[in-house]
């Protein structure tokens, strides 16, 4: 089959590798469409330990069963794997699974392939009427889906609902979108590329700005850098709440004294649980998150000049899905 496979740092090849393998209680899926995650730039760049080189990555994925009685079944790919049997599991927190795995590390290649193999928990079956290419994005939709739920959760009854979202790739749009879609109207979106902001306010219907006058209730940093951390600590009112779901860099950013002193609540948020996949996939499949028309499509064989265009800050759209097959 053919893939697309990260050889070094700013280096990727299309080229043919073994057919995926599937285990015994796994479907071989036909990938459609692969999205191009901030963690998949992250790889390219040399910055993750998780993602040694060569490995195939990609895991924001949609395709069809190829084999067995399920053949021709539509599905979206959680991409994350867990055991099913621990404490985390059996507590519907699957993403803190300790022995939990995800296609694009090892030991699971990824979805940036004409196949990737998954078990059948993992899938999520997609109605005809609902495009591949945006069945694709439950994936990144449900880190966003889950960093608000919890973001709503931890927020006092009696506070506003306003948001401000720093960051405006699809991770940030997506926390706009999913607060938007339960019940919080006020939100900002914080970016700072010209080039971005204007697709995200004329394509997509938000509120977007270069730099953030005032203070929230809520904030999520989308983003994960000291800068922004320092924005977060600074926006959040007392009593406030800042959800952290971007992983840019590690240490830096956050005014503890003042977090402590109002009693600003931070929350670290990883990846979503099973749960959340699947409300953030019927979310889609009925509408409401929008339209979602605001990726832009490439060939598989292309993905090495669409990373470089994502390095360079070239690309407009939030969210840039790869086909293996085109």
């Amino acid at each position: 089959m053919k893939a697309l496979v990260y050889e070094g740092v700013e280096t990727l090849a299309f080229r043919d590798v073994p057919m995926a393998a599937r285990r015994e209680d796994e479907h071989l899926i036909r990938i459609q469409a692969s999205g191009i995650c901030g963690s998949d730039m992250h790889a390219y760049l040399g910055h993750d330990d998780r993602r040694p080189a060569p490995l195939i990555l990609g895991h924001e994925a949609a395709g069809v069963i190829e084999d067995g009685q399920h053949a021709g079944r539509r599905v979206a790919i959680n991409p994350l794997v867990a055991c099913g049997t621990c404490a985390a599991c059996t507590s519907e927190r699957e993403n803190l699974c300790a022995r939990r795995q995800i296609i694009s590390m090892p030991p699971r290649e990824g979805a940036f392939a004409q196949f990737v193999a998954m078990p059948d928990r993992n899938l999520v079956t997609v109605p005809d009427e609902i495009p591949l290419q945006k069945a694709a994005l439950a994936e990144p939709l449900a880190v966003s889906w889950h960093a608000a739920r919890l973001a709503l959760e931890a927020l006092h009854p009696a506070m506003e609902r306003h948001a401000l979202v720093i960051g405006g790739g699809a991770i940030g749009l997506a926390a706009a979108l999913a607060l938007q879609a339960m019940g919080v109207a006020g939100v900002t979106i914080q970016e700072p590329n010209e080039m971005r902001r204007a697709f995200l306010n004329d394509r997509c219907g938000q509120n977007v700005v270069a730099e953030f006058q005032g203070m929230v209730p809520l904030v999520v940093d989308a983003v994960g850098y000291a800068a922004t951390r320092s924005v977060a600590s600074a926006v959040a009112t007392p009593g406030g709440v800042i959800v952290h779901v971007g992983l840019g860099e590690d240490a830096g950013g956050l005014d503890i004294r003042r977090m402590t002193l109002q009693e600003i609540t931070f929350i670290g948020s990883y990846t979503y649980t099973a749960q959340d996949f699947r409300d953030t996939a019927e979310a889609i499949f009925d509408g409401r998150l929008g339209p979602l028309d605001w990726p832009e499509y490439r060939p598989l064989s292309d993905g090495a000049a669409a990373f470089g265009d994502l390095r360079s800050g070239v690309v407009a759209a939030p969210k840039i899905i790869l086909n293996p097959w085109s």
